[in-house]
């Protein structure tokens, strides 16, 4: 559970954020820790896939924003990742 887009989705999920503000909610709600430039690239990877949009600068940083396609393709990951654990908690429970 460490895909950086699919964590940087769900941090702008709850609303815009900045850089750093995505690093602290990640860290905060899945434990991982990006680095800069892991986040700054996934950013890029998904803004030119229209899944977020950059907002006007505040200061220094720039927010980010999910557009409707990063809303619908966030929701399609969930049920995948939700299909996939229920798999695979049905096949722990039969193997112990």
């Amino acid at each position: 559970m460490n895909d950086p887009g699919l964590l940087i989705l769900t941090s702008l999920s709850s609303g815009p954020k900045h850089g750093h503000a995505l690093l602290l909610d990640i860290d905060q709600f899945a434990g991982v820790r990006l680095g800069p430039g892991t986040l700054y690239g996934a950013i890029t990877r998904l803004e030119q896939g229209g899944l977020i949009e950059p907002l006007d600068a505040d200061e220094r940083r720039r927010p980010y924003r999910l557009t409707a396609a990063g809303t619908a393709e966030l929701a399609d990951s969930l049920r995948a990742l939700h299909r996939v654990v229920k798999v695979g908690t049905t096949r722990l429970a039969a193997s112990t």
